[in-house]
């Protein structure tokens, strides 16, 4: 992986660090290769039980695309005649929310500082935020003249509702972490201090949990947020059937019945 991201495995917890604090972890193009590369690895990486993403500094979690390698790429384009510039949503944002959001296992993003734009995009397709109480969050895109990418059109209405989504999406003004939580964006709100260990904390316990009960909660509350209570039911039905035939389901029933904490294997 670049340096612009530094991605760790431990105990079954990757680790995926935004690393350009000097720049706010800012995406360049370098960036954005690397942070989708760590995401699919987490993804397809059997021992990865877990993802913690957080962001290296204490200004910034990530203030999305780097504008300033942004705006000389768009003038490239302009001499050139070409669109390329803008092929990053498909290229590189739709991967990494696509990776983060379907991967069957749990991803905690840890937001340190400001999340704005894409940075918003990406804490927003973790399943679980742990925000610090200094952090700002900000939508970003139509005050640059662009629209919602990184996932942000699906995400953001589905957690505060349509008409919150469209407000901050509209207007876009930074908005505390304490305003984050009270809209329901926000899971745990932690000092700025306690960031890093709460987040740590909450990744490594999901990582020595039941694996594919998670993988299973996240695919059925994706599945229910668009399907019929009907199709829901049934869907529940064949994953529960998967979850109740894991290793893990059998080690929490015994471990219940001799009153001992379960040692999950996830699997």
């Amino acid at each position: 992986m670049a340096d612009t991201v530094l991605y760790e495995v431990s105990d079954g917890l990757a680790t995926i660090t935004l690393n350009r604090p000097e720049a706010m972890n800012a995406m360049n193009i370098e960036a954005k290769v690397a942070l989708r590369d760590a995401v699919e690895t987490a993804a397809a990486d059997a021992a990865v039980r877990a993802v913690l993403l957080t962001a290296a500094g204490d200004r910034a979690f990530c203030v999305g695309q780097d504008l300033k390698e942004h705006v000389g790429l768009l003038m490239t384009d302009k001499e050139s005649g070409t669109q390329v510039t803008m092929n990053t949503v498909r290229d590189h944002y739709n991967p990494i929310v696509k990776a983060l959001t379907s991967m069957k296992k749990p991803v905690v993003a840890g937001v340190n500082g400001v999340a704005a734009g894409a940075g918003f995009g990406f804490a927003l397709a973790a399943d679980y935020r742990v925000v610090a109480d200094t952090v700002k969050f900000n939508t970003s895109f139509a005050g640059v003249a662009l629209t919602a990418d990184s996932g942000m059109s699906w995400t953001l209405p589905r957690l505060i509702g349509a008409s919150r989504a469209s407000d901050l999406l509209l207007f876009p003004r930074s908005i505390s972490a304490q305003e984050a939580y009270d809209l329901g964006i926000v899971n745990r709100l932690v000092p700025a201090a306690d960031l890093t260990a709460e987040a740590t904390a909450v990744a490594r316990t999901l990582a020595a949990g039941p694996t594919v009960a998670y993988a299973a909660l996240k695919e059925s509350l994706a599945y229910g947020a668009d399907h019929s209570l009907a199709e829901a039911l049934e869907k529940e039905d064949e994953l529960q059937t998967k979850a109740g035939a894991s290793e893990d389901h059998t080690i929490a029933v015994r471990a219940f019945l001799s009153k001992e904490k379960p040692a999950y294997v996830g699997r």
